[in-house]
């Protein structure tokens, strides 16, 4: 056990120092957590430069009481990173103040995504209005990182959340570059629009009656959408979307498979077994059916669970981002 908390802790000093270095921790800014095996987490101390961690500078805490030992006392930001862990099954919770992020956000309420990989890893990023320097409502963070593991507080910084630091980092890493993108496209003035974001933005007539989600109206609604889009016909013919895809709801046997060929569903029957099987609890198709969860970045993110290769997937990004847009036309109880 001793070994493992000091890796842990080892890890934690370079977090800091690759924040640091990569100019996204300056001064005595940001903290850092990891979950342990024993119901305690690590946290560095409340003043601590991240740049220049010792392990003197990591406290431990007591996850149920908030109780710590040691000299120095945890960081402000204690009850942030406590109600992350009591609220998801993450092991580790990074929060700095990354310059681009942050001056972008200041002046912008949502991410203008220019790349594909920044729609398909990041989604829609959160931002939640932040009035003090430390946050003194984490609820509010608490829910907007059920959508996603990255979350923007306004004026203050960022949060993101996983199983590891090399994940959690590279949340904040892509996002910072996504930010550095878009300035440097401004720079150029010029409107950058791809057939992902024209296709989401067409107007979409909203279907008026409401049926249980994931019961046979529900899905067979969503059906008749796709197949009358003339967006997902034209992109499934030009990428030739043929291919069996199933969706489930994790712990029960309700299925539905979808079987593309060139764009339209041609069958749809209840079975699991496919190439490619998406699974999630309730809780998060609701938030998928609601648009307010890309299915793609949660899969990144592990919110959902997907059997079969991703990468192979990706392929019909554009039309099947349509799909999921179209999800939330159709009303659900």
């Amino acid at each position: 056990m001793e070994n493992k908390n000091n890796e842990l802790k080892n890890e934690i000093l370079k977090v800091g120092r690759r924040l640091y270095q990569q100019g996204l921790a300056v001064a005595k800014s940001g903290n850092i957590s990891a979950k342990t095996e024993s119901k305690k987490i690590f946290i560095t101390a409340g003043g601590t430069y991240l740049g220049n961690l010792t392990s003197a500078d990591i406290v431990e805490v007591a996850l149920d009481k908030g109780e710590y030992s040691g000299e120095k006392p945890p960081s402000s930001e204690l009850p942030l990173h406590t109600l992350v862990y009591k609220n998801f099954p993450v092991k580790v919770v990074v929060h700095c103040h990354a310059p681009l992020i942050n001056g972008y956000f200041a002046v912008a309420d949502s991410l203008k995504a220019l790349s594909f990989e920044t729609k398909f890893y990041l989604g829609k990023v959160p931002v939640v209005e932040q009035d003090t320097p430390t946050v003194t409502k984490p609820e509010k963070v608490i829910e907007a990182l059920k959508t996603n593991n990255i979350v923007v507080l306004k004026n203050h910084g960022v949060v993101a959340i996983s199983d590891t630091f090399n994940e959690a980092m590279a949340l904040i890493e892509s996002l910072e570059e996504a930010v550095r993108t878009a300035a440097v496209a401004r720079l150029f003035d010029k409107s950058i629009l791809d057939d992902l974001d024209k296709a989401l933005s067409e107007r979409i007539s909203p279907q008026s009656a409401s049926y249980p989600m994931f019961s046979p109206r529900h899905i067979e609604k969503i059906v008749e959408l796709v197949n009358n889009d003339n967006f997902i016909s034209e992109k499934g013919e030009e990428l030739d979307l043929t291919v069996t895809l199933a969706i489930k709801l994790k712990g029960e046997n309700k299925a539905y498979r979808f079987n593309f060929k060139k764009g339209k569903i041609v069958e749809l029957d209840h079975s699991a077994d496919a190439p490619f099987v998406i699974s999630a609890d309730k809780d998060i198709w609701k938030e998928v059916f609601l648009g307010k969860i890309d299915p793609f970045v949660a899969v990144t993110q592990g919110k959902m669970q997907l059997d079969g290769n991703l990468g192979m997937l990706s392929r019909w990004y554009v039309p099947f981002s349509r799909l999921f847009e179209l999800f939330k036309q159709v009303d659900f109880i």
